[in-house]
Formats: structure tokens, sequence, C-alpha cells
């Protein structure tokens, strides 16, 4: 480029001048060198991803994670793990009855799944909200050592084949009433973050994967959601976020999406149906990058919006990576309807394609 302009620069200096005597092209050469001729750069080819490995129908499976009924797991459980048509399973307290019986059932689902180590969560807050009722925390979160409580929890989920937790609650009661009161840590701000950090901290250090819910915040609802819908009014404040802004500076693996509406942000849809909420808000906002999970879509709050089939897509298109089915045949009617969408729309494959990735990577971290 040099040599170009400089050849060019005496060309115009030559016919401007109209001087006999002006360097000739050859000339300049001998002086500034013949450019080196310029080699193109290949255009680099994307790495494969573990995710492309799989059909479009394991893609979609990841996004979904079921409930079955009893203390074995069904056949139809075990094909769907197999078939990766699900990326794993909640456990309540009908499918616990003892602690052998528990590693049976935990060590069966783990079998069928050969090909990636499955999700097997439930919820242990401690509590009432425990449902393994002989492992810890056996007091509510407001009474608990945050980190050594969950370390604690997570061994004994951890030796019992469990290894997600949907916990802790990150929630700050914000109002009189507030359906969160009796779950929550503190209805201080800041010594909920600080106990929602030793939390995620302490369920890692005992091996299992936390969940930190209900972003943005449940502490401003008097109703609970899965009895009925809730609105939030001004919400979320700086005091909803403090706790889930605490966890993910403490790299939290899963978030749980809020079943409540949040007129100030959106208010049209419920967060887990809440692309502003979620991609916005927290993937944009709080630059978080783990795991979205929904919360339970048999909720009445969310059935009040539709069908199984419309909340599966549009928690998905919101941004939710897994939507948690807990109602008899929900997951197969929820795989279906998010199967068929992302057949139809190119960009909502994508988005299966970012969800199934997310997933995936949170397994391959998963013992």
């Amino acid at each position: 480029m040099l040599a170009a302009a400089l050849v060019a620069l005496f060309a115009g200096v030559a016919i401007g001048a109209g001087d006999d005597d002006a360097p000739t092209v050859r000339e300049v050469r001998e002086v500034v060198g013949t450019p080196a001729a310029q080699t193109p750069q290949p255009t680099a080819t994307p790495e494969p991803q573990p995710v492309d490995d799989l059909s479009l129908k394991q893609q979609v499976g990841q996004l979904i994670v079921l409930r079955f009924q009893g203390t074995t797991a069904p056949k139809y459980v075990r094909d769907a793990l197999t078939s990766r048509w699900t990326s794993g399973v909640i456990l309540f307290k009908d499918n616990i009855t003892s602690p052998d019986q528990l590693k049976r059932l935990t060590r069966s689902l783990r079998r069928a799944s050969p090909d990636a180590t499955p999700i097997i969560s439930t919820d242990q807050e401690g509590g009432d909200i425990r449902r393994i009722e002989w492992a810890p925390p056996a007091v509510g979160q407001a009474r608990q050592v945050p980190g050594r409580d969950a370390k604690a929890a997570a061994q004994a989920l951890k030796a019992h084949g469990l290894n997600v937790t949907l916990a802790p609650v990150a929630d700050v009661p914000t109002v009189s009433g507030s359906a969160m009161a009796g779950r929550a840590f503190s209805t201080d701000p800041a010594k909920a973050a600080a106990a929602t950090k030793a939390a995620v901290e302490g369920w890692r250090a005992g091996g299992v994967a936390a969940t930190a819910k209900h972003f943005p915040g449940l502490g401003g609802a008097t109703t609970n959601t899965d009895f009925g819908s809730a609105s939030i009014a001004g919400a979320p404040t700086d005091a909803d976020l403090a706790p889930f802004k605490a966890a993910i500076a403490a790299k939290v693996p899963l978030i749980m999406s809020s079943n409540a509406r949040y007129p100030r942000l959106d208010p049209d849809r419920i967060a887990g149906q809440s692309s502003p909420i979620l991609e916005g808000l927290l993937r944009d906002q709080l630059q978080y990058e783990g795991v979205v999970i929904t919360d339970s879509i048999e909720a009445k709050s969310v059935r009040a919006t539709g069908s199984v089939e419309q909340i599966a897509v549009r928690s998905v298109r919101a941004g939710n990576d897994i939507v948690l089915t807990t109602g008899q045949g929900s997951w197969l009617r929820a795989y279906r309807a998010l199967l068929a969408e992302a057949k139809r729309s190119k960009a909502f494959r994508e988005r299966v394609r970012t969800s199934a990735a997310r997933v995936l990577e949170l397994q391959m971290r998963l013992s």
C-alpha cells in the first residue's frame, strides 16, 4: 500500500508539473521496493461443539426435566433418559422412602443414561421444604449457618445419588405477609445476599449444584404462585436483586425463574415467560451465563397463562434453558411442542441449540 501510494504521489506530481524529469514508476519502485503479494487469510472454521453431536430431538430433550410417580423409575422414564429426550428428573417425597431405596432409584436413573450424567434433583431448602427427610438442613434457611449446612446437605444428597438441589431461596421478604417469609434467609438484603453466596459455595463444596430462586425475587408477593397468581408492583428493587447478584458472583450453576408478574419490567407476562426479565435483566444486565430453569409449569399462576404446549414454548423463547414439568404426562406434551416449534422456526431452533449447550455444560460438571 505504501508503494502504491508513493507511485500515485509521484505520478500525480509528474502529471501536475508537466516536468520531463519526473521519476518513472520503475525508478520509484527501485527506491521503495515492490510490495509483497497479499496472501488471502483462510476463513476460520468454527470448532465443533458437543451440542452438535446431538440430533434435534436430543437437543430438545435437554430442555426438559420430568417428574414421575412411585419409588422406582418407570420404563418410559428410563427410555427417555436413554434416548436423551429428557435431561433428568425431579424427585418428590412420594419417590423417596428410605436411604437404600433412594440409592437404588438413583442408580437405575444413572444406568439409563449412559451417554450423559442425568440431572437428579430435588427441593432441599431445609425445614418444611425438605424432600429427603433424614438429610440436612433440619431447620429453615433463617436458622441455618448457610455455608456449613449447605455443604452437609450436599454431602448427604450426593451420597444418595442426587446432584442438583433446587435451593437456596434467594428471595428477600419485603412486605407484611410475604409468601416467602418462612423460607428466606433474612429480610435484610445484605444478610440475605451474604447467606445466598455462602450457601451456593457450600453446596458446591459438597458436590451438588445449587439453584438460586425465584428470579427476580418473590419477596414482595403475598400469594404463593403454586396456588394463585401474583403481581409485584415496583419490583424488582435493589433489595430483591442483591442475593441474585451475590449468587451470580459465586458462579451459581442454576437460577430458577419466578412465576409472578413484574409490571414495571413486563406488564403482560410472568417472569418465566418474559424476555425483558430473563434476557434483558438476567443475561444482559447481570451477565449471568449459567442455566435458567422454570419453576414448576403446573403452578396455578402458570397454568392460568395457557396450555402446557404454549407454556413450554413461551418459556424457552423467553430465555429459560430447562422447562420443569411436574404433572402427569406434561413432559411429553412439552417435548412435542418444543420439537414442533424447533422444526418450524429456525430462530427457535437456534434458541434450542443454545440452551441445550448450556445444559450439556452443566451435565459435564455434575457427578
